[in-house]
């Protein structure tokens, strides 16, 4: 009787997988959050405590089926390769931009679209050198490598147009992944410091910084206000770099170690 009814809850899960996903990651996030007012007492948000967490499982979910997408090659738990696919975390952008005051963004101006530039270009410099300091000396893996210093999206946009390896590529989404985490963790540190408390720093900041998630999460652990300002300018700045990267800045890469 038990074995069917496990059935019997495995085949309702299993076609409501989307809804499961929701939950685990809901679980996930009232749990990191708890552990960031807790033990950090905000200073850590509770987005970078989730996004250790998914890693550790996304791991387990590699190691115990033997798969390559993590928690979603288990059964049960297939929708969260939904959930985490480009539609839904494209809409969720979107949605978070829409907050936006266009009156108070169009201030940030000429500076804005600096801060865009460069943040686009220096991290990729960064992640390039890394690159050549461990070794890679094609401009394929440098070029993949720089972009994922940009965001952990660019990464694997600018592998794919490549033509990169897939460990090169694993690595770009790794280096990316650690920034985001960086930037979620410093920001609220250095939010007085540099005087991060109205829209027009926000943009800035999130143009200089790049990576969606590392901004917003680090300005929802500042002030709330400021998310939809530095989410709009990071969120250009990911389509930024998903042009750049592939084309002048690999021929760049192309014309420099040649």
């Amino acid at each position: 009787m038990i074995d069917i009814n496990l059935e019997r809850l495995s085949h309702l899960l299993e076609a409501n997988s989307l809804l499961v996903a929701f939950a685990v990651v809901g679980i996930v996030m009232w749990f990191s959050n708890m552990i960031s007012s807790r033990l950090t007492r905000g200073r850590i948000h509770g987005s970078a405590i989730a996004i250790i967490i998914g890693l550790l499982l996304a791991y387990w979910g590699g190691l115990t089926t033997g798969g390559h997408k993590g928690l979603s090659d288990v059964p049960v738990l297939s929708g969260i390769g939904l959930m985490g696919g480009a539609m839904l975390r494209d809409f969720a952008i979107v949605a978070t931009a829409c907050e936006v005051d266009i009156e108070r963004a169009k201030r940030a101006g000429l500076v804005g679209t600096i801060a865009l530039v460069l943040g686009t270009v220096l991290p990729f410099i960064f992640g390039a050198c890394l690159a050549w300091a461990f070794g890679f000396r094609d401009a394929v893996s440098i070029s993949t490598i720089g972009a994922g210093a940009v965001t952990y999206i660019v990464g694997p946009v600018t592998g794919a147009a490549l033509g990169a390896a897939p460990v090169i590529v694993t690595l770009s989404i790794a280096i990316g992944v650690v920034k985001a985490i960086l930037v979620m963790i410093a920001t609220p540190m250095a939010a007085r410091f540099i005087s991060l408390d109205n829209p027009r720093t926000a943009m800035v900041f999130g143009g200089m910084m790049g990576t969606v998630s590392g901004v917003t999460a680090g300005l929802a652990a500042t002030d709330r206000r400021l998310v939809p300002y530095g989410a709009l300018t990071a969120t250009f700045h990911t389509g930024l770099g998903c042009l750049l990267a592939p084309s002048i800045l690999y021929f760049t890469v192309l014309a420099v170690i040649h």
